[in-house]
């Protein structure tokens, strides 16, 4: 079994994702192998919350130019993390 650390690789800062905390829904990136049982009791046990629903998505990278040059971002696995009602994790309150 994974550890939650391997799971939960970093939350998602950006205006999109902020504007979820006001709904109790964080935005982190995860393992693209793992599944939402796994991302559900990650989340749960590190930051000690209760997750109601866990929605995953899978963006593509970009293929990117510079020049005569052609590379390709990384393909990347997010989870939307929505918490029990009073549940909240401290990591994103102190921005936006």
């Amino acid at each position: 079994m994974k550890s939650p650390r391997d799971v939960i690789i970093r939350p998602i800062v950006s205006e999109k994702s902020y504007a979820g905390i006001e709904r109790n829904t964080y935005t982190f990136l995860v393992d693209p192998r793992s599944s939402k049982t796994e991302i559900k009791e990650a989340v749960q046990s590190i930051w000690g919350v209760r997750v109601t629903s866990v929605n995953t998505l899978r963006r593509r990278g970009k293929v990117k130019r510079r020049g005569f040059t052609r590379g390709k971002r990384a393909d990347e696995k997010r989870a939307i993390v929505t918490l029990a009602e009073g549940d909240s994790i401290e990591l994103f309150e102190g921005g936006a």
